[in-house]
């Protein structure tokens, strides 16, 4: 009984901890996949809310646009989004290779300290049938989606935990987490994972005062489409699935920074789990309210 009250003090603890993050101002936030899309927006609000931003992407060249971005003096104000010293600063790195983003850690430490929070962003996305789709996609799917996370959620907890005055991390996720669907095996099974990863880890890193947040956005209106793999044997018949996702994504996506403003909060008020746009809350209610309704669902094209 001793050591179960000796835990609930140090969830209480951690839970002190994280108080600090309600002001974001001169926080260190490091965004992956920040070159583009949500990550890019994610910045973007990040730095708005008084936080240094470190953008990282496979592709430096987007990096630094959304540094460029993140640093140029607003009209409006007549000051840079980036308020508190430092703004933004650009830096390649491939998620999937553990090393680099151990590598990675190490310079950001070294140069501008220990992450704050940590956005977990970058991802692929893959559409087609399961039989269809390579051994090698499958793998590469779940390489930036889910390994990614992981490599990141160590090396960045670890330093956390050291520093020892807590910290977040957003790992993106996704509605189709919540759901199974036909042709979508691979990445959903990959943001599934990220889901459960992200529930543990706020179990187990509670009492260093680290939160931990999967942020489940459904269509969301940036290039994430251009990206989407289309396995087909057919390239006319993948040409015109990518059209009509492409028109499904610009018709009912929601915009990214409604997806980086949901992070925000969700750092301020340690929140565990965030779905973005009602067809994302209608899943996962869905998932536990109705899952003979949702399993009948997955056998529908989603295009």
């Amino acid at each position: 009984m001793t050591s179960r009250w000796s835990e609930i003090r140090r969830w209480r603890r951690g839970a002190a901890l994280h108080l600090r993050l309600r002001d974001l101002t001169g926080t260190l936030v490091v965004v992956t996949g920040g070159g583009s899309g949500i990550g890019r927006s994610a910045a973007q609000a990040f730095s708005a809310a008084g936080a240094i931003v470190v953008v990282a992407d496979i592709d430096l060249a987007s990096a630094r646009e959304t540094v460029e971005l993140v640093n140029t003096p607003d009209p409006n104000t007549g000051g840079a989004g980036a308020v508190f010293g430092g703004g933004a600063h650009a830096y390649r790195v491939d998620v999937t290779d553990e090393e680099q983003v151990r590598r990675f850690s190490r310079t950001v430490r070294e140069r501008h300290g220990v992450a704050d929070v940590l956005v977990n962003n970058a991802g692929l996305g893959m559409i087609g049938s399961f039989v269809d789709t390579p051994q090698d996609a499958f793998r590469n799917i779940m390489d930036v989606n889910f390994w990614g996370v992981v490599h990141g959620c160590r090396v960045f907890a670890e330093q956390m935990i050291e520093r020892g005055t807590g910290g977040h991390i957003v790992n993106v996720s996704s509605a189709a987490a919540f759901m199974p669907q036909k042709r979508i095996a691979a990445y959903a099974t990959s943001k599934a994972a990220v889901l459960m990863l992200s529930d543990c880890l706020r179990a187990e890193l509670l009492e260093n005062g680290i939160g931990v947040t999967a942020v489940c956005p459904s269509l969301v209106s940036t290039n994430f489409n251009r990206s989407i793999e289309f396995v087909e044997t057919d390239p006319e018949t993948a040409k015109a699935r990518r059209s009509r996702t492409s028109a499904m994504y610009r018709k009912l996506g929601v915009p990214p920074e409604r997806v980086a403003n949901a992070m925000v909060s969700a750092v301020r008020h340690n929140q565990p789990i965030v779905t973005v746009a009602p067809e994302a809350k209608a899943r996962k209610w869905i998932s536990r309210l109705a899952p003979r309704a949702m399993r009948v669902g997955s056998r529908f094209e989603i295009d």
